[in-house]
């Protein structure tokens, strides 16, 4: 289950390993690339599954992803996807006819025309036998009890950002922090670590943040840190809508990965389920193992506007359940749509169009992704069984007309 909130640059991002900014970006004897892969030209229509695929949903999520204001800080200027091309081809989609019978196949040409399309290809590490292909996982929005008020069973509080916490963009440094930090805040002698998970458990930044509303327990509070957002539904049957506002800046540990470690849970039991049940169950363990992950994040909250999507993922979009995709926002531009070759667990077809609009820590690469699957206890089963390795397939905008 990888955590919700931005990445540390990838050694990718650093040195900078020959990003392309479109598909022009090279010269017809190079090759392609981005990070470790290279960029394979094939034939949209030829993909399989692509004629089946209800490329219409995947073209809405391209369209709010086009009008969202764009994540904060901005990508880096050498990911891929040219902004001018995307732009362009983003302008076009606004303008496209979308009532009538025949609006299903107009979709479909619109990504025809207007893209172009690379299997992104890693070299075989010996691992597989041939090209690896990629690896794929889902995330979903948990929807949890919760008050705007403290008492009996609402005992977690959720913690608004705090006014001295100090977010670092990616590459940048501060004198006297950590490189490996993420955040910080002043200090007298420049800057310093922000506390710890367990520090601010301990109250090491009270009066510097506050409660925005407080939920049934400690893993509960827990998991939606792990997910970075989140749906809480209020004594009266009201909803509102939890989001990611900053975190600590301390490294993430996966709680699953010390459950399997300390020999409490097997591989295979590792649901969401089990494991916030396991925690529940062993309250002492529970705290010890949850404090070992020094990450804290913050929220803000916002109304639920239209329950059928999800939260706004890294690009500013709304997302949208089976379309909208997790990458590495080091190396992809949001709004990128990628093909998914083969067949995803719970998704129709041999093949699936989504679109690059949101980003994770744990979503490191040019062939790595997280698809959003939903809302609620359903979408966290499914979210929890999508472990797959499909192919990817990224489409590039063909350059925009002079």
């Amino acid at each position: 289950m990888p955590p919700r909130h931005p990445p540390r640059p990838t050694a990718a991002f650093r040195a900078a390993v020959a990003l392309v900014s479109g598909a022009a970006a090279a010269s017809a004897a190079e090759p392609l690339r981005v990070g470790n892969a290279v960029l394979e030209p094939v034939a949209i229509a030829a993909l399989p599954g692509w004629q089946a695929d209800e490329t219409a949903a995947a073209f809405e999520a391209f369209r709010r992803t086009c009008a969202a204001p764009g994540p904060d800080p901005a990508q880096a200027a050498g990911v891929a996807g040219s902004p001018a091309d995307l732009a362009a081809a983003c302008a076009a989609a606004a303008a496209l006819d979308r009532t009538g019978a025949g609006w299903p196949e107009r979709a479909r040409r619109f990504f025809q025309e207007r893209f172009s399309a690379y299997r992104v290809v890693r070299p075989a590490d010996g691992t597989e036998p041939e090209r690896k292909t990629g690896f794929l996982t889902g995330y979903f929005e948990p929807q949890l009890e919760g008050s705007l008020a403290p008492g009996p069973g609402f005992a977690a509080a959720v913690l608004a950002r705090p006014d001295d916490l100090v977010t670092l963009a990616p590459g940048e440094t501060r004198p006297g922090l950590d490189p490996a930090l993420r955040a910080g805040r002043a200090a007298a002698a420049g800057f310093e670590a922000y506390p710890d998970r367990a520090a601010i458990e301990d109250g090491a930044i009270a009066g510097r943040t506050r409660p925005l509303l407080w939920l049934r327990d400690a893993v509960d509070l827990f998991v939606l840190q792990v997910q970075g957002s989140g749906r809480v539904r209020l004594p009266d049957g009201s909803a509102i809508r939890v989001l990611y506002d900053g975190k600590n800046g301390r490294p993430y540990t996966s709680i699953g990965k010390l459950l399997v470690a300390e020999g409490h849970l097997a591989l295979n039991d590792l649901s969401l389920a089990r494991w916030t049940a396991w925690l529940r169950a062993h309250p002492d363990h529970a705290r010890r193992l949850m404090r070992m992950n020094a990450s804290y994040i913050f929220f803000r909250t916002e109304p639920v506007t239209d329950p059928a999507l999800g939260p706004p993922g890294a690009a500013g979009a709304p997302l949208s359940p089976g379309r909208s995709l997790a990458v590495d926002g080091t190396l992809w531009r949001y709004g990128l749509p990628f093909w998914l070759e083969g067949r995803l667990p719970g998704q129709p077809g041999s093949g699936h169009l989504v679109v690059a609009a949101d980003t994770g820590s744990a979503i490191l690469g040019p062939a790595r992704g997280d698809l959003y699957v939903g809302t609620g206890a359903a979408a966290g089963v499914a979210a929890g069984d999508l472990h797959t390795k499909p192919g990817f397939v990224v489409l590039l905008p063909k350059p925009a007309a002079p």
